[in-house]
C-alpha cells in the first residue's frame, strides 16, 4: 500500500519543463534549445528551472571556456556581466542548497548538458557546462541533466578561455535571455 501511495503522489506532482532556451551574445549570436532529463536527474533539472523562471541566468556569463572540452556558466552570485566581479566568476552559486549527486550511465557526448560542483559529489548548485566534445572520464562522476538539441553551432562559437583552466579573459559570451520551454 505504500509504495501506490509514493506512486500516486509522483503521478499528482506537477510536470517538470523539458528544456531550456537560451539566447547568447558576444562572440557567439544566437539561440541554443535543450532537452532536460527531468526522469534521470529529477532535483537538478528542478533547479535549474527554477533558477531560469526567476530570471536567475539572464545575464550570467560563460567564465571557463575550454576548446574541445566544454563551456561553463550559470554562476548567478559572480557571474553577471553587468555588475559581476569576473575575477570572482565561476567561485559561487544561487542562494538554494546544493544538491545530492544524481549520476546516471548516460555519458558526456558533445552537446551533453552536466551540473558543474566542486570536489564533493554533493556539491553541485546552479553552475553548468556544455560539452564541446566527448568527455567519457566524467562519466558516473557528474550529474547529467540534458542535451542541446539546436544550436550546438552557437555553442561551437563560444570565446574561447585561456590557460589550463580555461579562464576567459577579456569580455566573456553572455547568456542574454534563458527561458524554460514546455
Amino acid at each position: 500500500m505504500r509504495k501506490l501511495a509514493i506512486v500516486l503522489s509522483v503521478l499528482a506532482s506537477p510536470a517538470l519543463a523539458t528544456g531550456l532556451e537560451i539566447d547568447i551574445a558576444g562572440e557567439a549570436e544566437g539561440t541554443v534549445r535543450v532537452d532536460l532529463f527531468e526522469d534521470v536527474a529529477p532535483a537538478h533539472v528542478e533547479r535549474i528551472t527554477t533558477l531560469a523562471e526567476k530570471g536567475a541566468y539572464d545575464g550570467v556569463v560563460f567564465h571557463r571556456v575550454i576548446d574541445g572540452f566544454m563551456a561553463q556558466t550559470g554562476d548567478v552570485e559572480f557571474g553577471k556581466l553587468d555588475g559581476g566581479d569576473m575575477a570572482m566568476a565561476g567561485r559561487g552559486g544561487s542562494d538554494l542548497p546544493d544538491l545530492p549527486a544524481e549520476f546516471s550511465d548516460l555519458p558526456f557526448d558533445r552537446g551533453v548538458i552536466g551540473m558543474a560542483r566542486s570536489q564533493s559529489p554533493d556539491s553541485a548548485n546552479s553552475q553548468f557546462f556544455i560539452m564541446f566534445d566527448q568527455g567519457h572520464f566524467l562519466n558516473g562522476d557528474y550529474t547529467v541533466v540534458g542535451e542541446v538539441t539546436e544550436g550546438m553551432d552557437v555553442v561551437d562559437a563560444i570565446k574561447r578561455g585561456e590557460g589550463q583552466n580555461g579562464a576567459v579573459i577579456g569580455k566573456p559570451d553572455v547568456m542574454q535571455n534563458v527561458r524554460v520551454t514546455e
